[in-house]
């Protein structure tokens, strides 16, 4: 009987190690995927600003002016170059001591050279001092012009 136990003890060691050898290895894990692209950077840059008390069709100033009446309407022509399939130009319009008269900001797309138009009105007549625009692009400070109503 302590052969018979022998062989047993074995064959159950052989069925182990050809169980053990016969497993396959785990496959390698899968490479992780590529990084997505990081959006591309808005390719828009400021140009011009230019402040005048009427506009063209093409949204450009009829004239270019730094003084103005207490009742005309103040625009700004912000040009811009390059392309964008979405940028963000923002103004902010500011009274002697800084204090804030108005601000937007709209969305833009431009292919190419292109021109957006700010203004402030106040029919009763704005008050008389020195005034400043300043002009942001995606959040970034992209230029100022000051301006007096007289």
């Amino acid at each position: 009987m302590h052969g018979k136990k022998t062989a047993l003890s074995t064959a159950l060691a052989l069925a182990l190690i050809a169980g053990i050898a016969c497993k396959k290895a785990a496959p390698p894990p899968a490479p992780a995927p590529a990084p997505a692209p990081a959006p591309m950077a808005a390719a828009v840059s400021v140009g011009d600003i230019t402040l005048g008390s009427g506009l063209n069709a093409d949204k450009t100033v009829t004239a270019a002016a730094t003084t103005f009446k207490p009742t005309d309407t103040i625009y700004a022509a912000v040009k811009t170059d390059g392309t964008s399939t979405g940028a963000t130009l923002a103004a902010k319009w500011t009274f002697e001591d800084g204090q804030t008269v108005h601000q937007e900001s709209v969305s833009i797309a431009p292919t190419g050279p292109a021109v957006t138009e700010f203004h402030i009105s106040k029919p009763d007549g704005w008050p008389t001092g020195k005034y400043k625009v300043e002009i942001s692009l995606n959040g970034n400070p992209a230029g100022t012009r000051d301006f007096e109503v007289r």
